[in-house]
């Protein structure tokens, strides 16, 4: 009797909602450079100069009470599609999380922040992660963190990675539910949440 469900092989899996998938003798390749490109089309920023990093060191974005709102239909269009892009991309996490704090009621300089990202996304469309097949299996977890970061409420942001081996499986980027009074402090709650993350990985 057949079943009311049938499953059938298609072929290798090169495409899957937006992630291209590179299957190759020595490991795996993944990237979204097809999305990348669609998005920076999307946002009129596909001709726009290249620059080499997602978010300046010297911006610390607030409220910026000062200057006239933006759409913030199109601001949150944007961060939602940077946000997706994030699943092959950590390298956009931090910056992405910072803009998307604000989408309630955005300003020019927090649209500006997000454009920065596009730039830098022209120049690195083809960047993924890459998983070799003959990995070691050592899990290493790596975490870091600011100290007061947020301008508006003083609180801190950490980011943590995991690796097995040489291939990055897991990453995150949270901002702090506490105010803490020292870097101390705010390193130690970073560990934290990276040794949790890699007890639930083991």
């Amino acid at each position: 009797m057949k079943s009311e469900f049938e499953m059938s092989m298609m072929g290798e899996l090169n495409y899957f909602l937006g992630l291209q998938i590179k299957q190759l003798k020595d490991g795996i390749f993944l990237n979204q450079a097809n999305y990348c490109k669609d998005l920076l089309r999307k946002f009129g920023m596909d001709k726009c100069k290249s620059i080499s990093t997602p978010f300046s060191t010297s911006c610390h974005l607030d409220h910026d009470i000062a200057r006239n709102p933006i759409d913030d239909t199109k601001y949150k269009g944007l961060i939602g599609s940077l946000l997706y892009l994030t699943a092959s991309r950590p390298n956009i996490m931090f910056a992405v999380c910072m803009c998307a704090r604000f989408q309630s009621t955005p300003k020019e300089s927090h649209f500006n922040a997000a454009k920065r990202i596009l730039k830098y996304l022209q120049g690195t469309k083809e960047v993924g992660l890459w998983y070799p097949s003959n990995i070691s299996l050592n899990l290493t977890g790596y975490s870091d963190s600011d100290f007061a970061g947020c301008k508006i409420d003083r609180k801190s942001t950490s980011g943590t990675c995991h690796l097995l081996g040489s291939s990055l499986i897991s990453w995150q980027c949270k901002k702090h539910t506490c105010v803490v009074v020292s870097t101390v402090e705010a390193e130690y709650i970073a560990v934290g949440s990276c040794c949790a993350q890699t007890l639930w990985l083991r």
